[in-house]
């Protein structure tokens, strides 16, 4: 199966357990593999015919600096279901990284990876 990889989508949210948080805020970084029929366009060279992804970064984008969630389990599904509404998309896999969960004595990254389908 076809799927456009958009890598790096950086913002900053307010989602997050602890009440400072949601209020003081952190960077957020998304990665989006997005499964669709890609033959259309790669024969016509049209952008009608494929997934516009200034759409994909924009809800992306929206949702982290919007959405004020307790977990990022929740925004990373509402991630996924932002881009299932995209026209054409028939699975997504969102791959939300918190690169500086505050957390005492831990300098690594929480991932949340799911994968979602249409249908």
């Amino acid at each position: 199966m076809d799927c456009i990889r958009l890598n790096g989508i950086r913002c900053y949210g307010y989602t997050g357990y602890l009440p400072e948080e949601q209020v003081l805020g952190q960077w957020f970084e998304v990665d989006l593999t997005i499964w669709r029929d890609l033959s259309a366009p790669g024969e016509s060279d049209d952008i009608a015919d494929t997934l516009d992804y200034r759409s994909a970064i924009e809800a992306v984008k929206q949702l982290v600096k919007n959405s004020k969630y307790a977990l990022i389990e929740k925004l990373a599904t509402a991630i996924a279901n932002a881009i299932l509404k995209l026209d054409g998309v028939q699975q997504v896999r969102v791959q939300l990284c918190k690169p500086n969960a505050p957390i005492p004595d831990f300098g690594g990254k929480i991932i949340i990876d799911i994968t979602r389908a249409n249908g």
